[in-house]
């Protein structure tokens, strides 16, 4: 495997974006929880990145509200499946874990869906920041709470003034 990395400036901090074999594998906030070592990013190298970049620009000017990238997703086959699904959740809209959870069809496993959404590897891009605790609380964001409210204020998914949950994982 083939694995590059850049970082570029967002409204939420920089993010260190990762490719494995050109393919967009890692986008990582500053102080995000289940961040991988610095050294498995691979070489400095911006090249796979341009569109990325474009369409991440896109997303913060508010003029993008769904990303067409090519993803490398590498985890359980349980977790692809609670990521893909997270790329179903439109712009502007919330789900919470347990509806997640329905939705693959194993309505017990709304915490195993939290944990496969903590370690979503492609934040922002996969857009796990659009899952809320069933009684509307923010809960759970590698990222922290204070972006995972910023982004759903910034999509028009809540109000400002939504209090924050405690945390899950």
């Amino acid at each position: 495997m083939n694995r590059r990395h850049t970082v570029t400036d967002s409204p939420y901090g920089p993010l260190t974006l990762v490719a494995t074999d050109g393919v967009l594998s890692g986008l990582y906030m500053t102080g995000q929880r289940h961040r991988p070592p610095e050294e498995t990013f691979g070489d400095p190298d911006p090249r796979p990145f341009g569109e990325v970049i474009r369409q991440l620009d896109a997303y913060h000017a508010g003029e993008l509200t769904e990303f067409d990238l090519p993803l490398h997703l590498a985890g359980t086959p349980f977790q692809r499946g609670v990521w893909e699904l997270l790329r179903t959740i439109p712009y502007g809209e919330t789900r919470s874990y347990g509806e997640l959870a329905e939705a693959l069809g194993k309505p017990a496993a709304s915490r195993a869906v939290g944990l496969a959404n903590g370690k979503n590897p492609i934040g922002i891009i996969v857009p796990c920041h659009r899952v809320i605790g069933t009684g509307g609380g923010l809960t759970g964001y590698g990222g922290g709470l204070d972006r995972k409210r910023s982004l759903l204020v910034f999509e028009g998914a809540l109000g400002s003034g939504v209090p924050a949950g405690d945390a899950l994982f």
